[in-house]
């Protein structure tokens, strides 16, 4: 069974190539810097479209030490 489906695919592979050519935006002004940071984007942009995406790890809060 894939993990991931083929809308999923194509949104991450064009999130990557527009982070080659240097236009894929991050946040409101940045540009992506990273080929992982363009693969979240992607992502990200596939689950928005009901895509078949794994869920979003969560983090794991941290226990202070005292």
């Amino acid at each position: 069974m894939a993990k991931y489906g083929s809308t999923a695919k194509r949104e991450v592979k064009k999130a990557v190539s527009k982070t080659k050519k240097g236009t894929q935006r991050s946040g409101k002004k940045g540009k992506a810097k990273s080929r992982k940071q363009a693969i979240a984007i992607g992502l990200s942009k596939a689950r928005k479209k009901g895509a078949k995406v794994p869920a979003r790890k969560k983090s794991k809060k941290s226990s202070k030490k005292k």
